[in-house]
């Protein structure tokens, strides 16, 4: 019975996981925690960290202690120590002796022309541009997530409006055939209306298979590599979801500028650059440092105790050093002037990104714009379209209307209702990126 329960249970977590349909949200949180190029900007933002605990560290002094133990060989020695024994004088020759040093030693840059301070400033700085490179990652694929995932909705819908024309199809097709049995049509009319029937067909499989091709897309997206079967959840999408009010392209741009993380990273970039001047600066200026000692040894050839030696033996030094630059092979100023390079290089990479930001803005605003428009024209065409075929289906089954003006009725009503839906999901998409590029979340 336990075996029973038990093989019952993992085979309906098996059937839970295999029916499993994802939501936006479920791709975007999922994708955040699994994407390979995103664990790679995180490791990069830590190795980023160590970097900067590393020259907030130098900023102390260091500390070490070392020993070393050694035995020393004297082969040719003739001399040695003199000792009184039972009133006889002895001379004790020792070839071999023991050495022993311990020392603890300290260093301290005191000033170096700000060098290790605005080190310390860059280094958090490059921190928080990796960190803003972390999230830049992020929102690119939350792009291209939500991307896949409208255009997934869209050929779903799409292949039910072909699943219903090729019914259509198949009906009229039928109906030929029966007209054909009693006089009322010819062979090569229902020719044409098989043909219709095999060229609805065939836009069905495309259809499928190019929805295929986007789970896959997205799928890859989320870093999933295993067999199990991969759905969408599919939200009810009204129309006035792409009714909505377009904000205005001013409006997005400004929250942009000030929300997006590709634009903050390149600021920081040109504070990067200033922050490497002064560093580089620090090459023309003196550098002050403190060091200081503390040493003792043992040794064997001696009478005295180990103890005895460690106390007489300590040396204890303190130093003070300045160094200062004369000439350096114009390594400074070579320094000085690939960070103004650098400051320079990158204002004109915030121009450009800003010009960028605004084309990719303008360019949603565009289709969101466009598309609403065609979607409006969209809806009275499909409607127009429907009750014109509806009526051409009626009189081509009383024999008023030929084969060619029914296909051609068809025809248009399935172009109508293809624009539509390709109009309904592109103002969606665009509307829901201008939010996300004003820094709100994406929801469908």
């Amino acid at each position: 019975m336990k075996k029973f329960f038990l093989g019952w249970g993992m085979l309906m977590s098996l059937s839970s996981q295999a029916q499993k349909q994802w939501t936006l949200d479920d791709c975007i949180t999922y994708a955040l925690e699994n994407n390979i190029t995103l664990q790679q900007s995180r490791l990069k933002k830590q190795s980023a960290t160590e970097d900067r605990k590393q020259s907030s560290a130098a900023l102390l002094p260091t500390l070490s202690a070392s020993t070393n133990q050694s035995v020393g060989y004297q082969p040719w020695k003739d001399s040695g120590v003199m000792t009184v024994s039972n009133g006889q004088v002895n001379t004790e020759i020792t070839k071999t002796y023991y050495n022993g040093s311990y020392n603890i030693n300290g260093q301290w840059t005191v000033w170096n022309g700000g060098q290790n301070t605005n080190q310390v400033r860059l280094n958090r700085v490059n921190e928080q541009k990796a960190e803003l490179t972390v999230e830049t990652t992020a929102n690119s694929i939350q792009e291209k997530i939500a991307t896949a995932y409208v255009h997934i909705l869209y050929l779903k819908e799409a292949i039910e409006v072909k699943r219903q024309s090729l019914e259509t199809s198949r009906k009229n097709e039928e109906r030929g055939q029966q007209m054909m049995e009693v006089g009322k049509m010819s062979k090569a009319d229902v020719a044409q209306l098989t043909a219709q029937r095999s060229t609805d067909e065939y836009n069905l499989v495309e259809a499928e298979s190019n929805l295929a091709k986007y789970k896959l897309q997205l799928k890859q997206l989320l870093e999933i590599t295993d067999e199990q079967p991969f759905d969408i959840v599919s939200p009810i999408t009204s129309d006035e979801q792409a009714l909505k009010d377009i904000p205005s392209l001013q409006a997005v741009y400004e929250a942009a500028l000030i929300s997006r993380p590709e634009i903050k990273n390149i600021k920081l970039g040109i504070e990067s650059s200033e922050l490497q001047m002064k560093i580089a600066r620090a090459g023309h200026m003196p550098s002050v440092s403190m060091s200081g000692g503390v040493s003792t040894s043992t040794n064997s050839l001696t009478s005295n105790p180990w103890g005895t030696q460690l106390k007489t033996n300590v040396n204890a030094s303190l130093g003070v050093g300045v160094s200062i630059p004369i000439v350096d092979g114009r390594k400074t100023r070579t320094s000085i002037n690939k960070a103004q390079i650098a400051r320079e290089e990158a204002k004109l990479e915030l121009l450009d990104q800003q010009k960028t930001l605004y084309s990719t803005l303008e360019g949603f605003w565009l289709d969101a714009t466009n598309n609403q428009q065609k979607f409006r024209s969209a809806m009275a065409t499909v409607e127009s379209e429907q009750q014109s075929y509806d009526l051409l289906s009626e009189q081509f089954n009383l024999g008023l209307k030929n084969i060619v003006e029914l296909m051609s009725g068809k025809d248009k009503l399935l172009t109508a209702q293809q624009n539509r839906l390709q109009s309904k999901y592109t103002t969606i998409l665009s509307l829901q990126l201008l939010k996300f590029y004003q820094g709100e979340t994406m929801k469908i």
